[in-house]
């Protein structure tokens, strides 16, 4: 591999010259399928020149976000893109099987991290590291993964919850603009650029469901509240007080339309920012209610008025300096806002308090001018300052949770960018130090590290020389001796400070560092360091003075005696802090200066981010007046030398992204080897997790080695079968090397592991899913038998018990019935009125009378004593026929025996029931029905259909037949 030096060819010959822009221009050329190559290790080859065509040609077909190896660049496109950021397509890249293989976003990168918290891989915890110049749209980067984070890690299942999670989506989202307003200021290369560090924590539970959040901020740029560069402005949030609030609110914080403050230049500028009705909701939903919002709202009125306080200079140095002009009326009003007497207010501006000696006399000495105006701003420095804090404890008091409830985190770190200005002072200096120190780790953690541990494993490796920014962060913070602690001695010494003593001391004490340089030309003190991203000149005026960061024990004392709730909120009286306050000579510890605690908060979040998995989103700036559709060829090729993006290019193309340790790789990958198992028939290698207990370590690693060794032999069978299912791509033999303690591979062939991996395990799941069905089709079909059993059996049992009850209920009923019809013919007997059993054979007969044959007689005597069957023969439609019908009828009437021919009868048959039985001509013997004096007449087991319910109905009513 050809060496790379800052992103250029070492190459020096006129020959290798030429055959390079030759290839250049031949690769240029076809400059339409530039556009397509969603990752710059694809151009060919890898340098400034076509790495900057393909983001150009990109960034002309409104393609923002490109892949670099393990870095995403995004373009900031100047303009709004709301289809690049919808829901929708956060749900898409957040379903999607394989997101890399879609178009490079953030949204990758924001669920590449969560679905590294989900599979559990050490280390658990991720970050992502946004850095890129002041403009180059890291907060909008940082906004929209907050907004991915909160659409893709809240799934709950109960209504509840639900509602739990969106109220905390809501307050991590609402924590943005209060953050932005009270932090955010338009610089000279950015219109709504962080004057401030933050670092958030997005914390999930072990459902990988977003519980809440935490912020941690770095060095807020509070200087800028007193002190703003020409054609810069102050916090968003005092235009946003100006320009919005109602009629009402400017009476009551004095901020009549139209007013004039020293400390808001440039307010006729109008930008996306200076919305107030959002900082309010937002303030709301994160539980600073309306009263309270008004108070800050005062307070930050109050330090508009106290910014118009001027003084002018005392022709006596015994005398305080007096006001000037209409600043009498900015003090009282500044007094009223902030709840502060006036008189107190105005001498601690204009008398400084001092203690000397053992008995800590207190003398009072007036103030200068310029003294004047340095404690005015220092309490208006002090009052923001604490106000910050206090919004920023308040908004992790509404979002962060329990730390019971939440295993895991996400971190966003979006920090300022580095800056170069034509005035760079000590915030400058914290700034870019912040930056080199994230670009080492990047160096350290990616491109240095990579390199060295392929040497330590015996991987042959054409090393990469890259751009490494150690001796800039010697020059820095190194020791013993830096700038950072040149600057804190000669803020301990008790002495002053002159700005060309302190460039003298600079110059003379790291004259042999290669970073330190000078700039001849310059007419005011300042020293040149030259930053990865380019050289900075740093003026030494007021350097010393800004990192002690003094703040006088009066001013505190008289902030501490406001009647206002939050600024009594803000400065507590504390007996002990006023201990601290006021030291002895002796006992003074020693003075905490401001880029000590810059370094120390450093050093803290370094360590955080050591132990999580880092991803990096550099943001390019295309042009530095914010224009949309513009891409500075210049601008762009010095921030893509700065961040090294080239030498991230060569390493990630050439190198092998994916390293897992031969265990980790063992446990994962053991189950390969069922696809040489099937072709093979040796015997292969137990696993090392059987009798692990059992083998000495030797046995043990010699055991892993053969395993691993069976795992990396069916890799030509997984590039075998990756051709014949037809991606000629994979058949390629993908680089897999194995290392002395890791093994080395390409995103390809860890794509190409996992599919396989995947199939057999769901092979594995198929065979062990039909096992079950079939057990559970057996166990089903036992079950069913013995339920078919058991229902035969009690069906028998139920249907003997029915035929036993039935038997004894007939029993029964034959009994009754039985019993009842024999009553029943006793009873009728009984009934007839008159009724004379009478034999025929005793009865004469007349004259001319024929004699009934034997047979005939015996039928008659029978039916005479069963009458009332006769009765029941004699009315019914079918029975007996002919003569015997009529013996019956005369048996029944106990008529007269002679000859049948002289009794016509009639009978009514086809009728319900019997209604008339005539018999002429002697007389007429007539039934009727009527209710019987009977108690049982009308009962019956089977009651007839027809009329006549009961023998004894009938009442015969006899008449006495003549014959003349």
């Amino acid at each position: 591999m050809a060496s790379q030096v800052n992103g250029h060819s070492s190459g020096s010959g006129a020959q290798g010259g030429e055959s390079l822009r030759e290839d250049l221009q031949e690769f240029l050329s076809g400059e339409a399928p530039l556009h397509q190559l969603d990752d710059l290790t694809k151009v060919n080859p890898v340098t400034l020149e076509t790495v900057l065509r393909c983001l150009q040609a990109r960034y002309a077909a409104d393609i923002f976000y490109t892949n670099a190896g393990c870095t995403l660049v995004a373009l900031n496109p100047f303009k709004p893109v709301p289809q690049l950021y919808s829901p929708a397509l956060m749900r898409e890249y957040h379903a999607a099987p394989q997101p890399q293989k879609l178009k490079p976003h953030i949204f990758t990168v924001g669920e590449q991290t969560y679905r590294n918290v989900k599979s559990l891989i050490e280390p658990v915890n991720q970050s992502i590291i946004v850095s890129g110049e002041s403009g180059a749209g890291k907060t909008w980067t940082s906004r929209c993964l907050m907004k991915f984070y909160a659409v893709v890690a809240a799934s709950p299942t109960s209504q509840e919850s639900h509602k739990i999670a969106e109220r905390i989506e809501q307050r991590i989202l609402n924590s943005n603009p209060v953050m932005e307003a009270f932090g955010n200021a338009c610089t000279l290369r950015n219109n709504n650029s962080s004057r401030f560090g933050k670092f958030i924590q997005l914390q999930l539970n072990r459902a990988q469901q977003m519980t809440g959040a935490a912020v941690q901020t770095y060095l807020l740029e509070k200087t800028r509240v007193a002190c703003q560069a020409s054609s810069e402005r102050n916090f968003h949030i005092f235009y946003q007080i100006c320009k919005g609030a109602s009629m009402d609110e400017r009476l009551q914080w004095h901020l009549p339309e139209g007013a004039a403050f020293f400390w808001l230049p440039n307010p006729e500028r109008t930008l996306e920012e200076d919305c107030f009705e959002v900082t309010r909701e937002a303030m709301l939903h994160l539980g600073i209610d309306t009263p309270a919002q008004n108070n800050i709202f005062q307070v930050l009125a109050g330090l508009l008025h106290l910014g118009n306080i001027r003084f002018a200079h005392s022709e006596d140095e015994a005398q305080p300096c007096h006001l000037t002009g209409d600043a009498k009326c900015s003090l009282r009003t500044s007094a009223l806002l902030l709840q502060l007497p006036e008189d107190p207010l105005l001498e601690t501006l204009q008398i400084r308090t001092i203690r000397a000696g053992r008995q800590q006399q207190v003398f009072r000495k007036p103030c200068s001018r310029a003294e004047c105006d340095t404690r005015r701003d220092c309490v208006a420095k002090l009052v923001y300052a604490r106000l910050f804090d206090w919004l920023v404890s308040v908004i992790n008091s509404s979002i962060c949770a329990d730390p019971a409830s939440w295993t895991t985190f996400i971190g966003l770190l979006d920090v300022y960018g580095f800056e170069s200005f034509p005035n760079n002072s000590l915030e400058q200096l914290c700034i870019n130090y912040a930056n080199e120190k994230l670009q080492q780790h990047f160096v350290a953690h990616y491109l240095r590290a990579q390199q060295e541990e392929y040497a330590i494993e015996g991987l042959e490796w054409s090393f990469v020389n890259y751009q490494d920014n150690q001796t800039c962060l010697d020059l820095i913070e190194g020791s013993p001796i830096s700038i950072c602690s040149l600057i804190n001695e000669e803020c301990r010494l008790n002495r002053p400070s002159s700005a060309a003593q302190l460039q003298t001391r600079i110059e003379s004490a790291l004259a042999g560092s290669p970073s330190l340089g000078h700039n001849k030309l310059s007419r005011e003190p300042s020293f040149v360091v030259l930053h990865y991203a380019g050289p900075v000149q740093y003026h030494t005026a007021g350097l010393v003075e800004k990192n002690k960061d003094p703040v006088p024990p009066e001013l505190t004392r008289l902030l501490q005696q406001s009647q206002d709730p939050l600024l009594k909120v803000l400065f507590p009286t504390d007996p002990e802090e006023k201990a601290q306050e006021e030291p002895s000579g002796q006992s003074r510890a020693p003075v905490l200066t401001v880029v000590s605690k810059f370094k120390a908060s450093l050093e803290q979040l370094l360590q955080v981010l050591h132990c999580t998995t880092p991803h990096y989103i550099r943001c390019i700036k295309p042009n530095s007046q914010g224009q949309a559709h513009s891409f500075l060829q210049e601008e762009v090729l010095s921030q893509l030398e700065a961040c090294g993006l080239v030498e991230t290019i060569h390493i990630s193309a050439a190198g092998f992204p994916i390293r897992i340790p031969h265990r980790n790789f063992v446990e994962r990958y053991e189950v390969l080897r069922r696809l040489c198992a099937r072709t093979s028939s040796g015997p292969h290698s137990p696993s090392p997790a059987e009798g692990h207990s059992e083998r000495s370590p030797c046995t043990e690693v010699a055991t892993l080695q053969a395993v691993l060794q069976d795992i990396l032999h069916t890799l030509p069978a997984l590039t075998q079968a990756a051709a014949i299912l037809g991606d000629p791509a994979k058949a390629i033999p993908a680089p897999v090397h194995c290392g002395k303690t890791k093994v080395f591979m390409t995103d390809s062939m860890l794509e190409l592991l996992e599919h396989r991996r995947a199939q057999v395990l769901e092979q594995c799941a198929r065979r062990i899913q039909g096992s079950w069905r079939r057990h559970w089709h057996r166990k089903q079909e036992r079950q069913r038998r013995a339920a078919v059993l058991i229902q035969a059996a009690i069906r028998s049992w139920l249907a003997r018990k029915q035929v036993q009850r039935l038997h004894t209920a007939a029993t029964v009923i034959k009994r009754a019935w039985r019993k009842w019809r024999i009553g029943m013919a006793f009873l009728a007997s009984k009934e007839l009125d008159g009724v004379e059993e009478k034999h025929f054979s005793q009865v004469p007969l007349p004259t001319g009378s024929f004699l009934l044959p034997q047979t005939q007689t015996s039928l008659l005597a029978a039916i005479i004593r069963l009458w009332p069957l006769g009765l029941v023969l004699a009315n019914a439609t079918v029975g007996v026929r002919g003569f015997q019908r009529k013996l019956v009828v005369w048996a029944c009437l106990q008529l007269p025996v002679g000859n049948p021919s002289s009794y016509p009868v009639q009978i009514a048959q086809g009728q319900a029931g019997v209604t008339s039985i005539r018999a002429l001509p002697q007389g007429s013997i007539k039934f009727h029905c009527r209710k019987s004096p009977l108690p049982y007449a009308d009962i019956c087991p089977e009651p007839s259909p027809y009329s006549v319910t009961g023998f004894n109905q009938i009442l015969l009513e006899r008449h006495s037949l003549g014959h003349g």
